[in-house]
């Protein structure tokens, strides 16, 4: 009997995915450098398209790494209860508050578990991280997204989307991709209008992926917002700063029964044990980290000077990665830096991220983007 005589009426392939999984968006990780050599047939290509840190991890991490690694064939702690007590140390909160997950993106999708049934609403700036239309369709949510101006959140009009339908408020702060933050002073009047709207049942989500990059005037959410509003949930990672990508651990801290819901959703063992001795370790390696990460930072304000010079409008980043609002020439300048071996990350129509790395990969940014401009840009920027 052939395959196609036992396919049952009605369907098209193996298995029945659920419509929501068939129609949701996919996310899309950024483009690696290796399939650009092969592709484009230039050398030494470079991945700019992740907003991953240029450099390994400082020694000590990579030796604590290792030696959990010959454990492998033993489960890491369920709960990385040493690692959720270490960072309570280090910010100063009880170990109840902090959780830890696979990546702040980890923690993204155990929030909507935990907290949105089918029909239930979710509100988040747009553009903004790719990862929250994906939960939130594979959730079923309303998805209500509030736009951005001058390429940065509009705190007031997050909270007027607030309804008593909606579980969750996602903030990415930096927002990605555009790299602007708001202060804490205005996550403060999100928050106390989010809760004069609704008290305490939505949950305000301050994603801080690239906290580390920011200029600390701004105020830090932990200390500014966690302990006056019991509804906020503030997310971290080791991935971007501490250069811990591959190892996929990052960390929430909110109140301690929202935490104890986020560790209802956690799969069994996902934080594996050299993960949890990785970011151990890098909390004990911060002034290498923090060093690393002011090179970073100089690095980013030496490019967007050059390209704004230059005539591209670039918005005031905080993270590691600067923004191109190009809109329908993005395509065009994204091809043009890939032909020279920059692989960036393009937003159809939108505009082009590109990550901060040395300063060398800066030059060529800089000396790639000036050549459009020279030639098909025809002498100036979008």
């Amino acid at each position: 009997m052939s395959a196609s005589s036992t396919t049952p009426p009605g369907s098209s392939g193996v298995g029945r995915p659920r419509p929501t999984v068939a129609a949701m968006p996919r996310y899309r990780p950024g483009r690696d450098a290796s399939q650009a050599d092969v592709d484009a047939d230039v050398g030494e290509a470079v991945k700019l398209a992740s907003n991953e840190n240029p450099w390994p991890p400082p020694e000590p991490v990579r030796r604590a790494v290792a030696a959990a690694a010959e454990g492998a064939n033993r489960y890491p702690d369920h709960l990385s209860t040493e690692l959720r007590a270490d960072l309570a140390r280090h910010l100063g909160v009880d170990p109840a508050s902090v959780a830890v997950g696979a990546g702040s993106t980890g923690l993204i999708q155990q929030l909507v578990a935990a907290y949105v049934d089918p029909g239930d609403g979710i509100v988040y700036p747009w553009r903004s991280f790719e990862a929250y239309p994906v939960f939130a369709a594979l959730a079923g949510a309303a998805v209500t997204t509030v736009g951005l101006v001058d390429h940065t959140v509009d705190v007031d009009a997050v909270a007027a989307a607030v309804t008593p339908s909606t579980r969750l408020v996602f903030i990415a702060n930096p927002n990605n991709p555009t790299g602007t933050a708001v202060d804490t002073a205005a996550l403060t009047r999100l928050c106390a209008a989010v809760t004069e709207r609704v008290g305490h049942d939505t949950l305000v989500v301050v994603d801080e992926a690239y906290r580390e990059f920011c200029d600390p005037a701004l105020g830090d959410p932990v200390t500014d917002l966690v302990p006056h509003f019991p509804q906020v949930v503030v997310l971290r990672t080791f991935s971007k700063a501490h250069g811990l990508a591959g190892l996929r651990v990052g960390y929430a801290v909110a109140h301690p029964e929202v935490i104890a819901t986020l560790d209802a959703t956690l799969a069994p063992f996902l934080v594996s044990a050299p993960a949890q001795a990785g970011a151990r370790a890098a909390l004990e390696c911060l002034d290498e980290i923090g060093a690393a990460v002011s090179r970073l930072v100089a690095e980013r304000e030496r490019m967007r000077t050059a390209l704004v010079e230059a005539g591209f409008t670039v918005p005031p980043s905080q993270a590691n990665f600067v923004w191109l609002p190009l809109g329908e020439r993005t395509g065009e300048v994204y091809t043009h830096l890939e032909r020279r071996g920059l692989v960036t990350r393009p937003f159809a129509d939108e505009g082009v991220r590109i990550t901060v790395a040395d300063p060398a990969t800066g030059d060529r940014v800089i000396e790639a983007l000036g050549s459009w401009i020279r030639t098909a840009g025809g002498g100036a920027a979008p």
